[in-house]
């Protein structure tokens, strides 16, 4: 419960942080016990500015006292533009 508050009182301030386009904060409908916090960054930089910022330090200490270990996840997303001469090609 108290690693949901601090996330929970986080999120907000991570978001005004440089460079976040998301974060969001989730519970497991399946299982209550697992929590995702779930950011997104526009830049690998930013990102990083962000590891070394107190807010992720103040989340990572509240992290550390959980009773079981917990799994961190780093994902790149490459979004695809499409070429101007391909939009509205769709359906034909």
């Amino acid at each position: 419960m108290e690693l949901s508050q601090t996330i929970a009182s986080l999120s907000g301030s991570i978001r005004m942080e440089k460079g976040c386009r998301r974060c969001d904060f989730c519970q497991s409908v399946a299982d209550g016990n697992q929590l995702f916090l779930i950011e997104e960054w526009d830049t690998q930089e930013n990102l990083m500015t962000h590891l070394k910022s107190e807010h992720f330090r103040v989340i990572r200490g509240a992290m550390n006292l959980l009773e079981e270990p917990y799994e961190r996840m780093f994902h790149t997303l490459i979004e695809e533009i499409a070429a101007p001469e391909e939009l509205g090609k769709e359906g034909r």
